[in-house]
């Protein structure tokens, strides 16, 4: 099979494959990225932040297109497809507009007679190594700041989100990133390595597992260079009361299985109160019973995706089993299709023992984790007993309560009364095995920057 390709989740077809690149093309694209870099880094502020505006004008134009690209590509419903899109453009045009204000020179006191002055200038072409569940999100967010900043741009993208990864470079170059400056490759491990390793690569940022993180940032530091890496989460979302169960249960099974749970923020343990657990799963099994398989691309009343392939459906479906077998109880759904599809139908899992290793393992996949707690203590303690810490939310009607718990979670983000805050000025990253560095934001924009400080004395 090849590599890079198109494959229809739903059914298993492969519409289209790729040619890998070879490595005179990784080569040449080094080379372009490199010149590019040079001339780029030369434009006024203002100029590389009307490119990427335009960027931005594009995807808005484009949105069903590249909405119906990543639907098949993915799996993704085509509602949700568009509202991707329109994200990745929110993203893009929030650079194109603040961008150029967050970079400005920025006067510091000095006890020495002079001018002190940080500036912010680009470093070089950077390496971006991008995951399937969010095809354009997770490119916006890379791309867009360090394309104002003056950095250029190497993207290689997940195996199966070829066509999507051609797109947007057509798109960068047709709003005027010069040639060169955003650039798609189709390359293989060995030649990540071979770009990190190259002195005209400057950095490095990869969303994706534990797994690829660990190597890329050993690649990474092994050649002195600067990577952020978003990885894995098991968010916790704590209940600790409500006055409506069923409706903050609703809302706590839909962002569960947005993008058939495939995100990496997504609510994956949700700690429930003692009082209220009972109501609460029981409003979460009905929600998941009675669901059938549907097409992506029309999507009916009742009907759930496919996840992004047969083998991310075969892999959820064996950590079900293996939570099962380990004293869980499946309450609802989690049950996987007959090939070729990749379709799970979304479960609740209850009652996963705390010494297993499905415990402490994130499920990748729409399976609502519920676990019961009898004090906010507890309930700290549980949220907090994870290797990773990516974002978590509590949840009561005592504000001031949630708040105080939500304090104390050891996570990169944390809210109260709200899932998940998700805007492109609000910054997004982890602590612990979730990685490090932000993406987003005011902040996001610094993270490949030159911070230089320049001094004039007097």
């Amino acid at each position: 099979m090849a590599k890079y390709r198109v494959q229809n989740p739903a059914t298993g077809e492969i519409v289209e494959s790729f040619d890998a690149a070879t490595d005179a093309e990784i080569e040449q694209t080094l080379a372009t990225a490199d010149a590019a870099y040079r001339e780029w880094r030369d434009r006024s502020v203002q100029e590389r932040a009307a490119a990427v505006k335009r960027v931005a004008e594009l995807f808005v134009e484009r949105k069903d297109e590249l909405a119906r690209l990543i639907a098949v590509e993915m799996g993704k419903s085509l509602a949700e497809s568009a509202d991707e899109v329109e994200f990745a453009a929110s993203i893009i045009d929030y650079y194109a507009v603040y961008g150029p204000g967050l970079i400005t020179d920025q006067e510091i006191p000095s006890t020495i007679p002079g001018k002190a002055t940080i500036e912010h200038l680009p470093v070089g072409a950077l390496l971006g190594v991008m995951p399937w569940n969010f095809p354009y999100y997770q490119v916006a967010r890379f791309a867009a700041p360090n394309l104002v900043l003056g950095n250029t741009i190497i993207l290689k993208h997940a195996d199966i989100c070829a066509r999507s990864a051609l797109a947007v470079q057509a798109i960068m170059e047709e709003a005027g990133i010069p040639v060169g400056g955003y650039q798609n490759v189709f390359a293989s491990h060995d030649q990540i390595a071979m770009m990190i390793a190259d002195p005209r690569v400057q950095g490095v940022s990869l969303t994706g597992s534990e797994r690829a993180g660990a190597i890329i940032g050993a690649q990474a530091g092994q050649h002195l260079k600067k990577c952020v890496l978003e990885l894995g989460g098991i968010d916790p979302m704590v209940v600790l009361d409500a006055d409506d169960v069923a409706s903050v249960a609703k809302a706590a099974w839909d962002f569960r299985v947005y993008n058939a749970g495939q995100v990496c923020n997504s609510n994956k343990r949700l700690i429930v109160m003692d009082d209220i657990y009972d109501e609460f799963v029981a409003e979460l099994r009905r929600l998941a019973e009675g669901l059938e398989p549907g097409d992506q691309l029309d999507l009916g009343e009742g009907q759930f995706v496919p996840m992004s392939s047969r083998a991310a459906a075969e892999t959820v479906n064996a950590q079900v089993q293996k939570a099962v077998a380990a004293g869980a109880t499946l309450e609802a759904g989690g049950v996987l299709s007959d090939g070729p599809g990749a379709y799970f139908s979304p479960a609740v899992l209850t009652g996963v023992p705390r010494d297993s290793e499905s415990y402490r393992e994130e499920i990748f996949g729409p399976v609502a984790t519920v676990y019961r707690v009898h004090s906010d203590e507890e309930a700290l303690e549980l949220a907090n007993d994870c290797d990773l810490g990516l974002g978590g939310s509590v949840f009561s009607t005592d504000g001031a309560r949630a708040a105080r718990v939500a304090s104390r979670l050891e996570v990169g983000m944390t809210h109260v009364n709200v899932i998940a805050a998700e805007a492109a000025e609000l910054p997004f990253g982890g602590v612990k095995r979730s990685g490090f560095g932000r993406e987003m934001g005011p902040v996001g924009i610094g993270e490949f920057a030159n911070r230089r400080l320049s001094f004039v004395a007097r």
